[in-house]
């Protein structure tokens, strides 16, 4: 079976030991002392309604008009735990530097006992220990970095993971990894337009 090269980089060594790295600390077991935290960010489209809904009746569903005006756009951090089912969000203007030190810095409060929190997160420009030197300075700051340990996944999307792990059975690829359907659904809704005046 062939792999999609759009999907994925180069499948040389580096990027096969990084891959298998990120799925061993996904294997790690749940731990008070060492959780597992995986962290994105997703910009959203905020909307309002242009014409008023309809409430529920009995018998009937609410309903909605398909119309809606465009109010800007915010971004949503996601931090979650799975193996312990938690999870952690936070809905900001923008997904800036100082915003996702805040957002860790959130996420580290909640572990205070922790020796160190593995933190598994894509190559984006923000993650970084600049971030964190940048929002709090450089005592504060690099502090809060070194209470993670740093996981920078591989380049592709994690719904790729599961086409990658049947695709290649032969590159050493040992994992539990079980592709399934998300049970649960969250809507974040944040209304950021002007009220009407």
């Amino acid at each position: 079976m062939a792999v999609p090269t759009a999907t994925v980089g180069e499948l040389d060594d580096e990027y096969i030991f990084k891959m298998e790295d990120v799925l061993k600390t996904y294997e790690k077991p749940l731990s008070e002392s060492e959780p597992v935290v995986c962290v994105d960010e997703k910009p959203v489209v905020l909307h309002a309604d242009t014409r008023p809904s309809i409430p529920m009746q009995p018998g009937q569903v609410a309903r909605r008009d398909y119309e809606y005006e465009r109010c800007g756009t915010a971004n949503v951090f996601c931090g979650i735990e799975p193996k312990a089912g938690v999870h952690f969000t936070k809905v900001t203007p923008t997904r800036a530097s100082p915003e996702f030190a805040d957002f860790i810095l959130e996420i580290a409060a909640n572990y205070p006992a922790a020796e160190t929190i593995h933190l598994v997160m894509d190559n984006l420009s923000t993650h970084t220990r600049k971030a964190m030197v940048d929002r709090f300075g450089e005592l504060l700051g690099g502090w809060l970095w070194d209470r993670f340990t740093v996981q920078s996944s591989v380049p592709w999307k994690a719904k790729d993971w599961g086409y990658l792990l049947t695709a290649m059975p032969n590159q050493g690829l040992e994992s539990s990894y079980q592709p399934r359907q998300n049970q649960d659904q969250m809507e974040v809704h944040q209304k950021a337009c002007a009220p009407d005046t």
